[in-house]
């Protein structure tokens, strides 16, 4: 998917496309810089594993990853991945770089994994996200997340579950 934008503070271009083998190196930088700027330990999440292989924990046939791209520079990525409850996954890994921030990309790449997971047949997206997020939640809520009970075991503090039914 392509976006050509009109707005003066806005990029002349940017792109949303699904990752690859090929697009790897890309993902685990993205997904490195994301763990060290959240600052959180997240090894209960197996993250070694996750920066060894993505598309194993992310790849078809039942998750998805994507990469955002401005002028043709890698900007940002989300992903989701399934969850044992039936028809239900999980976006994971929203990250947009510092300098990449105030496009809005992080809306586009949230809609898009959305968007993504309607089309993959899931019929709820689940996310968790931490308190000191703000302006994280406050677009999952302006997207129709809202709150809901834990939905596996999170051992950090201030956690925030969501959630959102998707349509057909």
């Amino acid at each position: 998917m392509c976006y050509k934008l009109n707005n003066m503070k806005q990029p002349e271009m940017y792109e949303i496309t699904s990752a690859d083998d090929t697009r790897m190196s890309i993902v685990i930088r993205l997904f490195s810089q994301y763990l060290s700027e959240l600052g959180e330990e997240l090894g209960f999440q197996q993250v070694d594993a996750e920066l060894e292989n993505p598309m194993k924990k992310y790849g078809p046939p039942a998750g998805a990853l994507l990469l955002a791209y401005i002028d043709g520079q890698p900007a940002g990525c989300v992903a989701l991945q399934p969850l044992p409850e039936k028809d239900t996954c999980e976006m994971k890994r929203l990250y947009v770089l510092p300098e990449f921030r105030g496009y809005k990309l992080g809306r586009v790449l949230a809609e898009a994994i959305v968007q993504k997971a309607t089309d993959m047949g899931y019929h709820t997206m689940m996310l968790d996200t931490l308190d000191r997020l703000q302006s994280a939640i406050a677009l999952y809520q302006r997207m129709g997340f809202t709150g809901t009970a834990p939905y596996y075991n999170n051992p950090l503090e201030g956690v925030v579950y969501m959630q959102k039914p998707l349509s057909r």
